[in-house]
């Protein structure tokens, strides 16, 4: 029994091994968007539910078959939707190993080596984004979840201020907070907002530009029960709100300032970047994403709170079995207890790319929308923003036109972005942000955007014969 668990472990991995070979090794030639065949052959991966085993060298070459055909090319060069990073060598193969190891990554009895990882590469990452150092930091599934961390904390600090311990006794008859955010605010703080209790007539939303950053002139008066929460890197443009302005009067009123700096924080990695987001420090929680232009694979979303102490009360979770004295574990800090070891593969990308890698990475990514954009002007298109990052927003004249184009170019395979309302306008949205991505990449893109731009107008030309 023994050496056949060790030889069934061993022949799963190998072919693990080399079906991951074989899917790396043809990415750049993948379509980026499976085709109608791919997707109908997903049908054979279901079925009724199985009643014996199967070898799992078998299940493994069915899945592969399969399934690698079904997937997106978002690890390639041409993904621009979702705002998506791709995943470097070293990270990708630090997931490998991370799948062998299985690491349960809640305590440093759990492990040791996770353990030990989380806090070398929370370090790096509080360096590199040039955060206090002294701030907590730890590794969820995404911006969502740090979200929910990051404003339980702050509404457990405001509340304690005031006099009301919520770990202790709940939410019934405190006063209601002040939460005071942008009318472009991402999907998911407002998700988070929904988790924590806070309701519609609690929100404040404040009136944009037409770069998405917040109007200083219309935000509130600011109190002890207010939560502004601002934003690195509009979903659409790009842009950032104004931190050196609005965060020191936050603060002065003693009320929490949180950032949504899913991607845009990683402006802070970037001499050339860094001034859109001057005065993000003083902030007092911030929630970022690994697997956005750190090019982690997914998931990877990072919680930073100022406030350890109040993140802590409303995060600890006691038991008997995990008991650790007075040592602070990551899980009395964060929502998850079940919960894989994500710091790894952040550990692996910084040690790959080190600081001036992820600086090159950034500014390369925010050289290529430029350069996107430049050439999305010259076939006609208006860019509907400053690319002032890596994102890209952009329409054409005629509406119909351009909804036939993004159809074509997703499907042709070539490239892939997606639509997008912005201001009021239709359009299309582009994100810059892989490792992989190279000049050749956005000229081929560029070509196909051009190439279902012709095809459409002669088909319309044949039929207006």
């Amino acid at each position: 029994m023994k050496n056949y668990i060790r030889e069934a472990s061993l022949s799963a991995v190998k072919v693990a091994t080399e079906i991951a070979y074989d899917y790396v090794s043809e990415i750049r030639n993948q379509r980026v968007f499976p085709n109608v065949e791919a997707l109908l052959a997903l049908q054979n991966l279901d079925g009724p539910l199985p009643q014996y085993s199967t070898d799992s060298q078998q299940v493994l070459e069915r899945l592969h078959k399969y399934g690698s055909p079904a997937t997106v090319a978002s690890t390639g060069g041409r993904y621009f939707g979702l705002v998506v990073g791709g995943s470097t060598p070293a990270s990708m193969g630090a997931n490998i190993v991370t799948s062998a190891w299985d690491q349960i990554g809640i305590t440093e009895i759990s492990s040791p080596v996770t353990d030990k990882l989380e806090k070398v590469a929370g370090r790096w990452v509080l360096e590199l984004l040039k955060l206090p150092p002294d701030a907590f930091i730890g590794f969820v599934n995404g911006t969502t979840i740090s979200h929910v961390s990051a404003l339980a904390a702050a509404r457990q600090h405001l509340y304690q201020k005031l006099g009301y311990d919520i770990a202790e006794c709940g939410l019934q008859n405190v006063p209601k907070l002040q939460i005071v955010l942008s009318e472009e605010i991402h999907i998911s703080v407002l998700k988070a907002l929904r988790l924590l209790g806070f309701g519609r007539s609690q929100i404040t939303a404040v009136p944009c530009d037409n770069q998405g950053r917040i109007i200083e002139s219309a935000v509130p008066t600011f109190s002890s029960k207010t939560i502004l929460v601002l934003q690195a890197g509009n979903i659409n443009s790009g842009n950032a709100d104004n931190f050196r302005m609005l965060i020191p009067q936050v603060k002065q009123a003693g009320g929490w300032v949180h950032v949504d700096g899913a991607f845009g924080l990683w402006a802070q990695a970037s001499r050339e970047k860094a001034a859109l987001v001057e005065g993000i420090e003083e902030a007092d929680s911030w929630a970022v994403d690994a697997h956005k232009w750190l090019n982690t694979p997914y998931d990877c979303g990072i919680c930073i709170v100022r406030h350890k102490k109040a993140l802590r009360k409303v995060m600890i979770s006691s038991s008997s079995y995990l008991a650790t004295a007075d040592v602070w574990q990551t899980k009395d800090m964060l929502p998850e207890i079940s919960r894989r070891a994500r710091s790894v593969q952040v550990w692996a990308v910084i040690s790959e790319l080190g600081a001036q890698g992820i600086e090159a990475l950034v500014d390369r990514c925010c050289l290529y929308a430029r350069m996107f954009a430049e050439g999305l002007k010259s076939l006609g298109f208006k860019i509907l923003n400053e690319v002032v990052l890596n994102q890209v927003v952009a329409c054409l004249p005629d509406i119909d036109l351009q909804r036939a184009m993004l159809q074509h170019v997703q499907q042709s395979g070539e490239c892939w972005f997606g639509g997008t309302t912005w201001q009021g306008r239709e359009a299309i949205r582009i994100s810059v942000t892989s490792w992989a991505t190279t000049e050749e990449d956005i000229q081929r893109s560029l070509k196909a955007i051009a190439t279902a731009i012709d095809s459409i107008q002669d088909k319309e030309n044949e039929l207006a014969l």
